[in-house]
């Protein structure tokens, strides 16, 4: 079929059936792009291929059919077995990995992935899989502007917030581990909360609505305290980690009492502590910061 980069009818292959490696290729599908799926079971493409998804039988076979080819898998290990022996295959196309690893990794990809003549884009996807294919669903890319203004309107129907990030391939799993590693103690945070006002017979659906309050908070929170890293002062007029710290402590003695585990909120107490310990009781709780900056002890 002729088509343009970016035209409805431009071929997307997808390599990797998972939850997201589907929602992917779904999303292409619905779009009404002709889209050529493989995963290492044939099976899980069925219910691709009665939406009007192709199977293909081999990596080659699917690489062979589109210009833009996307692979998301569980690591860059499974993703490098995929492709090594569809790299002469790969040469002259789009590859845009989606798939999730550290950044060290995201550049050896864009290291083998030029030695092939492969125009590569390092992708991350910042949603869960119902998101996919919503406006507001963000992805980041990084890596070959070329490939990206290419396929920028091609990519935005997996999500309309696609963001490039610069022509370091490592761009976009910096920024994806490092809001992950926002997310992940904060949903930590979040199940703890649940525990604890379990404790006392707060039923879960009736906790769940006040913490709406609390993450409101969140996104002025880190603007202010943006700003105070780019400017190297942490004031601690509004509140310092001296207060935090008896907030902290108040909190883990309420969750001893009730027989609950404690270590994601210890550790955020000694981090308050080492702080205090070397003078910055009156800052804020950006302060942590230099803490965060050393290697952790090792057991």
């Amino acid at each position: 079929m002729s088509s343009t980069p970016n035209d409805p009818r431009t071929p997307v292959t997808v390599l990797g059936l998972g939850a997201m490696g589907s929602a992917l290729a779904g999303a292409f599908v619905r779009a009404g792009h002709p889209t050529t799926v493989w995963n290492r079971t044939p099976g899980k493409a069925d219910p691709l291929v009665a939406r009007g998804a192709v199977r293909a039988d081999s990596v080659a076979e699917a690489v062979a059919a589109s210009s833009l080819v996307i692979v998301c898998v569980v690591d860059y290990a499974a993703a490098r077995e995929i492709l090594d022996p569809a790299g002469p295959g790969l040469s002259g196309r789009v590859l845009v990995n989606l798939t999730s690893d550290t950044p060290e990794r995201a550049r050896s990809a864009a290291a083998w992935a030029a030695g092939h003549g492969i125009d590569y884009l390092d992708g991350s996807v910042m949603v869960p899989t119902p998101d996919i294919g919503e406006p507001g669903a963000t992805l980041l890319y990084s890596g070959s502007r070329q490939a990206f203004e290419t396929y920028e309107e091609t990519l935005k129907v997996l999500g309309g917030q696609a963001t490039y990030l610069g022509d370091d391939h490592a761009m976009a799993a910096v920024y994806d581990l490092a809001l992950l590693g926002f997310f992940f103690p904060a949903m930590a945070g979040l199940v703890h909360g649940f525990a604890l006002a379990g404790a006392e017979g707060v039923p879960a659906t009736e906790f769940a609505p006040f913490t709406a309050a609390i993450a409101g908070i969140l996104p002025p929170l880190a603007a202010g305290m943006a700003r105070d890293l780019e400017r190297g002062v942490f004031p601690g007029d509004q509140d310092n980690i001296v207060m935090e710290a008896a907030g902290i402590a108040h909190i883990i003695e309420a969750s001893t009492d009730r027989g609950l585990n404690t270590e994601v909120l210890d550790a955020v107490k000694g981090l308050a502590d080492r702080t205090i310990a070397a003078g910055h009781g009156k800052a804020g709780f950006v302060s942590i910061i230099e803490e965060i900056r050393k290697p952790s002890a090792k057991g």
